[in-house]
């Protein structure tokens, strides 16, 4: 099953940093936004996890909520956003639950090997739960602007 433009996106749990467990029914009336990246405390993910910290005050002012999500476990989310000062939480998805359901498990190659990871994307959910955009094959400069721009115009409208 995937998520398409404009259905509502199915409910889902998820632990996340802070001691949360997040459930996506019970943010109904916020914007959602919700990223996906490979690896915490790697230096793409800490870039995106940085430029999303550093737009936060403007993604609250759209009523939009920020989540992470990676394959690590809940130390490794925790550690990564003490270090790197997030003001937003990160989930754990060490099975992949959350990545199934919006499909960003993706065959890739490292060194010349081949294997199953997270593709780097971005989805923004609307305040009545529906899939407003998507970004898949995130390219790190310049996107949480654009998210951000996305997030602002679905506000205003």
């Amino acid at each position: 099953m995937s998520i398409t433009l404009g259905q509502p996106v199915p409910d889902f749990t998820a632990q996340a940093t802070g001691d949360t467990t997040f459930i996506l029914s019970e943010l109904k009336g916020k914007q959602v936004v919700i990223y996906f990246y490979p690896k915490a405390s790697t230096p793409g993910c800490t870039t995106e996890g940085g430029d999303f910290r550093d737009r936060k005050n403007a993604f609250d002012a759209a009523n939009t909520m920020i989540l992470g999500v990676s394959r690590d476990g809940l130390r490794a989310q925790e550690n990564f956003k003490t270090k790197q000062g997030f003001n937003f939480e990160l989930i754990s998805d060490k099975d992949e639950t959350v990545c199934q359901l919006f499909d960003v498990i993706k065959l890739k190659k490292l060194y010349g090997k081949e294997h199953l990871g997270i593709e780097r994307s971005t989805f923004l959910i609307d305040k009545d739960g529906k899939l407003a955009r998507e970004w898949r094959k995130v390219k790190v400069a310049g996107h949480a602007d654009e998210v951000l721009e996305a997030a602002q115009t679905l506000h205003a409208s």
